[in-house]
């Protein structure tokens, strides 16, 4: 009912790690999916100050003169426990979760070195879920880069 702009703030490289775990063994159940967000005192409080910076932002002379009030995490979430919990109800991924298969050479990387599945011959995994870590960024042009390079070792191999 009113216009408005939007500030956000982005943890680009969490600490905080989750997990994707199978129900069971039937492929049609739906994972056990745990998120974990701000699992980490680092990752609290790079979002609450982020927050804090934001309002410092909107206070400026040249943002301050178009803000007629803060509807997000408003006035009701004041110092660091208002703004962790109003990162705790609104928090999101952006929708680019990333490093689910993990690629490298340990045990519990899930692709070698050349996107192969390990234990299951014929498969490759070329997508954002085999980054080691999440890149500070946007996640398509290194899902575009692990395709071209995909495929490029697909044609080696043949």
């Amino acid at each position: 009912p009113f216009s408005g702009y939007t500030i956000s703030a982005c943890q680009l490289r969490p600490e905080s790690r989750g997990t994707i775990t199978l129900a069971s063994t039937n492929p049609a159940d739906a994972p056990h999916i745990n998120a974990n967000y701000l699992a980490t005192e680092h990752d609290r409080r790079c979002m609450i100050a982020a927050l804090h910076l934001i309002r410092k932002l909107v206070a400026a002379p040249s943002l301050a003169a178009w803000t007629a009030g803060e509807y997000l995490p408003g006035e009701a979430s004041q110092g660091d426990e208002g703004m962790l919990d109003h990162c705790r109800r609104y928090g999101t991924t952006i929708f680019h979760p990333s490093s689910t298969c993990r690629m490298g050479e340990d045990d519990f990387a899930v692709v070698d070195s050349r996107l192969r599945v390990r234990g299951v011959d014929g498969l490759r995994i070329a997508d954002a879920s085999i980054m080691p870590t999440v890149v500070s960024g946007n996640t398509n042009a290194a899902c575009i880069m692990i395709g071209e390079k995909c495929a490029a070792m697909m044609r080696q191999a043949a």
